[in-house]
């Protein structure tokens, strides 16, 4: 809710608030919450988390160790099911080799459990052999066995760190080698995927399934390549490589990839549906993982393009989940999804894309309040939880850590606190941690799974632990998806060939960082910076879920305030360009003669019929060029556009019938007087240079032109090395007149008063060269006047502009000034950054001078230049 339309009416009330509890309500256990977070009440919850991890790994090794699982309530141990075989519920994942025990091993680092952990290798090592006759899946064993052998090796044997065992010979590596061996058989396929399941001591029987996951045969990479380069023994990476673009490969025209797939033919099976759910949740996750992990960019692009898919076609309407579609359609399949798909917002927080991390959260937060856990299966349309177990996964309580580290906003540990109070409250029975069968009556099950004491208290533990070294640690670590830490040092690293260098060179992923939602006070008053329970689309989540309002959620509430329903701009589309803007057929093979690669880009001499690929750029500065016919086109490359035959089209546009951009960038900064002007505890950490999209008039001198149109005076507004950028603090809108000059200087006011033609008519009369509006709203505005009042202007505007900028936007170039004039450290200049000369690419090419950047359908296109002579 907007509760700060009138913030000082309710400032009191809300210091007040801060020292009251407030609650989140669950299911189960509705909690009260504290409003403020001291360093204590974290190192308290931290510490009722490790207990509560104990209190399941000591009860693991009392009643069930040396077997794979524990069974809480009958107080024993659980194995294979020999009995019924194809019970792949539980043979699946224990494969008689203490399944629990050796996927426990680097939590007792996170919990930094030195002697626990030497004890728990030292018992790996004497009592683990895979030499069984089981047949675990090859994904849970890889991801459980495989990736914990491997995390505890790497902390064991590096002696760097405190946890380095001295005694310590590699054993652990050589199991994980030996494991690795019993795993390629089941890759001896015409296609490179691999079986789902193979006996550890015999093989592939006879007759196997060859019915596999995408998750299942593509989520090995980082455990089969790390054993690959710690060992040098190349077949685990070569295999796991060319499952992984086996399945990448096959994907659909619009870069989607199926669910299950014959391994044997690499048929895509019924019903071909694609998710970020269950099935091929983790294929996506070790995409951008290994990259970060090794450096490997095709794995980047396999990310990037996926992500892109996966924005347009999975993501609902309102951006707040993700639905099951036809991989061949990108048609809506399923209005459910699952509780594997709570992963998603994490994975979204470590691609950098934090906003739409927030708002996928919202929905699994809304989930769990409604059951105190996150059921197995949940249907939109019907507002309907279809299958009621929640095993205690770790995904949404991994995603709550990705974006505490992210936000650092106190609500995500209030949601730790209700979660821990739920699995406390729920699932802690005398013998361990009980899976819950029945959220509704809280009927438990007699298991739990390796992953609780791997994943969801690890993370959970985590979330309030602030010194934990990992959170100090910015190597090229990562979780696996089974929550194991997994990282190459320096010299296990592969170089990027000479090709590859040259190609990606110029190459920025972007990572913006948070900001969090600020409300402006009414009558000119400042804001406040709130947090993103204060979001206005933050009750929508709840509406979608119907969740029951609680004691605290109306303690924010404004009568003037709202829920929005949210509205998001596609993420990616595609167009097929042509010289006139009229549908021509695409080329889908472009010759060099239209398109070749140049050292930062690529040169376009003629844009008929070439598909285009524009994605969104994080950092929200418009759209990137991710594909240009056949070619992928990476951040930070260049497309040039020289084709000749735009000059005619361009040269007889006449302004009258151009249709004006909708967009400019503006690059509004503070000239500092010298550098020592520039101190940071006067700036205190606020934005000193920035771009901003401005939304130009549909009168008066047009800014996105780079020269007037024939007949028409120059435009002064934020040319040439810019304008200084003013206001009158006596006449806040404009609608007065100016009782002084201005010097070519553009003026900043506020919306309302009067007219938009009217506020840069008075500043035109005393000397400015246009003025910049700062908007009462979020949504884009291009001022407009009718024919009749132009007329009665009396003279010509041509050389002067007016934009209007987002309240958003004006609240940061009004801090600008602010500190400019407070601190007298220099003055505030304005200029159109898509104008300015690119004098680099002016030496590298002689076809001509940069113009303008191009745009599809009123969209901006960053990183393309134009070229074209005469023009």
């Amino acid at each position: 809710m907007n509760w700060l339309l009138r913030w000082p009416e309710i400032f009191l009330a809300v210091l007040l608030a801060a020292f009251e509890t407030y609650r989140f309500g669950s299911a189960s256990t509705p909690s009260a919450v504290h409003a403020t977070w001291t360093p204590q009440r974290k190192l308290e919850m931290r510490n009722d988390v490790r207990d509560l991890w104990y209190h399941g790994y000591t009860s693991y090794m009392e009643f069930a160790f040396p077997l794979d699982e524990l069974a809480p309530l009958s107080c024993m141990g659980r194995g294979p099911d020999w009995h019924f075989p194809e019970n792949i519920a539980s043979n699946d994942v224990a494969g008689n080799f203490s399944l629990t025990l050796i996927d426990s091993l680097d939590t007792l680092v996170v919990l930094n459990d030195r002697a626990g952990f030497e004890d728990a290798v030292r018992k790996v090592i004497n009592w683990v052999s895979f030499d069984v006759d089981t047949k675990p899946q090859i994904f849970e064993t890889n991801i459980r066995i495989l990736g914990g052998l491997l995390s505890a090796h790497l902390f064991a044997s590096r002696p760097d760190q405190p946890f380095h065992l001295p005694w310590y010979r590699g054993e652990l590596l050589t199991m994980a080698h030996d494991l690795g061996q019993r795993f390629l058989p089941a890759f001896s396929t015409p296609t490179g995927l691999p079986y789902a399941r193979i006996n550890l001591r015999h093989g592939i029987p006879s007759g196997e399934s060859v019915e596999t996951c995408t998750a299942g045969a593509g989520s090995l990479i980082l455990e089969f390549a790390t054993l690959s380069r710690l060992t040098g023994d190349p077949r685990f990476e070569k295999a796991a490589h060319k499952a992984f673009f086996a399945l990448w490969n096959r994907r659909s025209d619009i870069e989607l990839v199926g669910n299950r797939v014959n391994a044997w033919t690499g048929d895509w099976m019924y019903p071909q549906i694609s998710s970020v759910g269950a099935g091929i949740d983790s294929f996506l996750e070790y995409a951008l993982k290994w990259y970060i992990m090794s450096g490997d960019h095709e794995f980047l692009d396999v990310w990037n393009e996926s992500y892109a898919a996966v924005m347009r076609y999975s993501r609902s309407l309102d951006g707040l989940w993700y639905r099951q579609v036809h991989m061949a359609t990108g048609d809506i399949a399923y209005n459910t999804l699952d509780s594997l798909s709570a992963f998603w917002p994490g994975l979204q927080v470590l691609a950098g894309d934090v906003e739409n991390a927030i708002k996928s959260h919202m929905l699994y937060w809304q989930l769990w309040r409604r059951h105190g856990g996150i059921p197995e299966v949940w249907d939109m349309s019907y507002k309907q939880a279809t299958s009621l177990q929640y095993p205690l996964r770790p995904e949404f309580i991994e995603s709550t850590w990705y974006l505490y580290r992210a936000t650092r906003d106190p609500m995500y540990l209030d949601i730790g606190k209700t979660v821990f109070s739920d699995l406390l409250d729920r699932a802690k029975v005398e013998c361990g941690i009980a899976s819950i069968r029945d959220l509704r009556n809280n009927a438990l099950e007699d298991r739990m799974e390796s992953f609780v004491l791997s994943e969801t208290l690890k993370y959970l533990y985590l979330l309030f632990d602030e010194d934990n070294p990992l959170h100090r640690d910015d190597s090229n670590y990562v979780f696996t998806t089974e929550g194991h830490i997994l990282l190459l040092e320096r010299k296990y690293l592969k170089p990027s060939s000479a090709t590859i260098r040259q190609l990606r060179r110029a190459e920025s992923p972007q990572c913006p960082a948070y900001e969090p939602p600020y409300f402006i006070g009414a009558n000119d008053l400042p804001g406040l910076h709130v947090g993103i329970r204060s979001r206005t689309d933050f009750d929508y989540a709840r509406f979608l879920v119907s969740t029951a309002l609680s004691d605290g959620d109306d303690m924010w509430w404004h009568p003037n305030g709202w829920c929005a329903v949210p509205v998001v701009e596609y993420f990616m589309q595609e167009f097929i360009l042509s010289v006139d803007g009229k549908p021509v057929a695409e080329d889908s093979s472009p010759s060099l003669e239209k398109i070749y690669p140049v050292p930062d880009g690529f040169m376009v001499k003629s844009i008929a019929g070439i598909r285009t690929r524009i994605v969104s750029r994080l950092d929200g500065k418009g759209y990137d060029i991710a594909k240009l016919g056949p070619h992928t086109v990476h951040t930070g490359q260049t497309i040039y556009i020289n084709d000749s035959s735009l000059v005619t089209v361009l040269s007889g546009i006449q302004e009258t019938q151009r249709e004006r951009r909708k967009d400019v960038q503006l690059r509004i900064f503070i000239d500092f007087v010298d550098a020592s002007s520039y101190i940071p505890s006067i700036a205190g950490g606020l934005v000193s240079d920035a771009v901003f999209t401005a939304f130009p008039g549909l009168f008066a001198g047009d800014p996105s032109l780079p020269v007037p149109a024939k007949g028409k005076k120059p435009l002064r507004f934020g040319q040439g090395e810019g304008v200084g950028l003013v206001r009158d603090v006596a006449n806040p809108t404009g609608c007065q007149a100016y009782t002084q000059t201005f010097a070519n200087e553009a003026i900043l006011v506020r919306r309302g008063e009067c007219t938009f033609l009217e506020k840069l008519m008075r500043a035109h009369e005393v000397g400015a060269s246009g003025v910049v509006v700062i908007s009462d709203t979020e949504t884009p505005i291009n001022p407009s006047a009718t024919a009749e009042d132009l007329n009665d202007v009396g003279g010509s505007l041509d050389d002067v502009a007016i934009v209007v900028l987002r309240e958003s936007d004006g609240r940061q170039v009004t801090t600008m000034l602010d500190m400019a004039e407070d601190h007298k450290v220099g003055r505030v200049v304005l200029i159109l950054e898509n104008l300015q000369r690119d004098t680099a690419c002016r030496s590298r090419s002689r076809l001509g001078s940069r113009i303008d950047s191009l745009e599809i359908q009123c969209y901006t296109l960053m990183g393309t230049r134009f070229l074209i002579q005469g023009y």
